[in-house]
């Protein structure tokens, strides 16, 4: 395992990418490579949860993937700090590629709920020359390969989760708001995207997810969506190992696959 907290500065910002790298062996296969999933929990923009975090890293890795956390800046910090990070973090994996063993044409976002739109607007935005300007990568260099979507905030209209736009926003909420609603910005260079939701969410209600995979199935960009009869909003791995201590509600095995079929989605991404 190589594990190393890396520092992604922008601008005075301190976020940290930690790094869950699967090492390689003789035994095995000394030249594999692994698709790698990038993770940016959840947390309204807020702060990022310790439940969309380590455990879902150990969890791709038991998979096979390599994993990465990103710490991303939060409130008081705003758009588009957090999103030139993880543009920095992508291309800080791709650049490391052979140290760390990775496909680097199978890089995936994996994001939670407000980690969500963080990851999707990554998706939708980086071809942008905001992105690159700023950073000085090409376009290539920070293109994710996949969006893996659980729950994500993804509309500022009718569904709108308005905490985690206004944390985002702060003073430009109003200013700023339509551009980054998100089922408003697919293109065709969106990457395939995997979502899953609960029907029953009253947080981030299932609308997001569902806009954001019409707009992708209206272009033909591959997407996999999967909807959930009920559940609340939050609940990582659905298992004892991501519980929170305040809510029973977020232990629901009904919900609990849904990682292997994402696993699956991303062995088969093309």
């Amino acid at each position: 395992m190589i594990h190393e907290i890396l520092d992604v500065q922008i601008n005075g910002s301190n976020a940290k990418l930690y790094t869950y790298i699967l090492d390689n062996s003789i035994e095995i296969d000394e030249n594999r490579v692994r698709p790698t999933v990038i993770i940016c929990p959840g947390g309204g923009y807020e702060f990022t949860s310790e439940r969309e975090a380590e455990p879902i890293a150990i969890q791709m890795n038991a998979l096979g993937f390599n994993a990465c956390i990103l710490r991303y800046s939060v409130y008081p910090h705003t758009y588009p700090t957090s999103l030139l990070e993880l543009a920095q973090s992508v291309a800080l994996v791709r650049k490391n590629s052979d140290k760390w063993h990775v496909d680097k044409d199978k890089i995936i976002i994996a994001g939670f709920s407000a980690g969500g739109h963080l990851a999707a607007s990554l998706g939708v935005f980086w071809k942008k020359e905001f992105l690159t300007t700023q950073l000085g990568f090409s376009h290539e260099d920070i293109k994710p390969n996949g969006l893996l979507l659980s729950y994500p905030v993804i509309t500022s209209g009718e569904y709108g989760h308005v905490g985690s736009f206004k944390a985002l926003l702060g003073e430009n909420y109003e200013k700023s708001l339509h551009e980054l609603s998100l089922e408003n910005m697919v293109t065709k260079d969106t990457p395939p995207t995997f979502l899953w939701h609960t029907g029953t969410d009253e947080a981030v209600p299932v609308e997001n997810s569902m806009l954001f995979a019409s707009a992708l199935l209206k272009i033909k960009v591959s997407t996999e969506m999967h909807i959930y009869r009920e559940g609340v909003h939050g609940l990582a791995l659905g298992t004892e190992e991501t519980k929170s201590k305040s809510y029973s509600e977020t232990v629901l095995p009904e919900v609990s696959n849904w990682i292997e079929m994402a696993g699956r989605w991303i062995r088969h991404l093309k």
